[in-house]
């Protein structure tokens, strides 16, 4: 099969061509960095080097294309993320039209239905084609968003940054914490990028005669679980998610200079995940879970960790 596969060599994309290319499809990997280029074709797979943002080039690379997987990366500069959502949705909307692509697999959100504004799944209403949205639970690589603040490195005993993972970190002493609108004892599904690649492979060759949605996950813990395997795993099994508030949050935010719009839809994602009404809508699909769980990356992050 003739297979477009978006968002250039990430946490989900570099696994999912390594998948495809060894299935043996034609597989075409689109980035916006040229310097991705030799690393794309040493793979095996072909390189369009050019914008989601721009419609004459998702056009031309979804042209005889029998499926495509369909990816927005995130954009932290952008103060309506909403809204830069629903864009480049848009914008795929426009080319996967134009083109007829038969088969689409879109990574959606683990709160889309919950979260207007963050739910790109309705932009996809009247495309002819079979469309399968992924749902994904909390990414495991979300953690090294926060590794230097859990390292300790910066101004102990003092909020020091926001990432998108949405883990604060407050280092005192020798107790490490993960900070954040969700978190403690919420339960929360975690998910390694190469179960969810690994899904999404599966559903590219497929041809569901109804759209559908897939939740993807490697294994159900609570936040402070996570955070004493991960803690575990690096010399701290001290280290603990405590649960903050959403003005809280917000506050923080606005310190870190986040765009307000941003922050907004970050906390009301996070408030979702916080009321356990997406862990609800995981159990009533109950997928199969995937083979990679938190134990396993942990390892891999403690490598990493103790080599920074």
């Amino acid at each position: 099969m003739k297979l477009v596969v978006t968002g250039s060599l990430g946490n989900i994309s570099q696994p999912l061509t390594e998948v495809l290319v060894a299935q043996g499809h034609d597989v075409t990997v689109v980035s916006s960095d040229l310097n991705k280029e030799a690393a794309i074709k040493a793979m095996g797979a072909s390189a369009a080097i050019g914008s989601i943002g721009d419609v004459d080039f998702l056009t031309s690379v979804f042209q005889g294309a029998d499926a495509v997987y369909a990816m927005i990366p995130l954009s932290f500069t952008e103060p309506d993320l909403g809204g830069y959502l629903r864009r480049m949705a848009k914008n795929y909307l426009q080319a996967l039209k134009a083109t007829q692509v038969r088969r689409v697999v879109v990574m959606s959100g683990w709160v889309a239905d919950l979260i207007k504004s963050e739910n790109l799944e309705n932009e996809f209403d009247g495309l002819e084609a079979s469309v399968t949205f992924m749902r994904p639970g909390a990414f495991y690589t979300n953690f090294y968003q926060s590794m230097d603040l859990i390292k300790g490195k910066g101004l102990m005993g003092k909020l020091l940054t926001l990432r998108y993972s949405g883990l604060w970190a407050l280092l005192t002493g020798k107790t490490g914490l993960l900070m954040g609108n969700y978190g403690g004892d919420d339960r929360i599904v975690f998910v390694s990028p190469k179960d969810i690649a690994d899904a999404v492979a599966e559903e590219l060759v497929l041809m569901p005669e109804q759209n559908s949605i897939r939740y993807v996950g490697s294994e159900e813990l609570t936040c402070n679980e996570a955070a004493r395997i991960i803690g575990t795993a690096i010399g701290k099994p001290w280290l603990k998610w405590v649960l903050i508030s959403d003005k809280a949050m917000m506050q923080g935010m606005k310190i870190a200079n986040v765009p307000q719009g941003f922050a907004k839809t970050i906390v009301e994602m996070q408030a979702a995940m916080h009321s356990g009404k997406p862990l609800k809508n995981f159990h009533r699909n109950n997928p199969k879970m995937g083979n990679i769980k938190l134990a396993d990356f942990a390892r891999e992050f403690a490598n990493v960790y103790h080599q920074k």
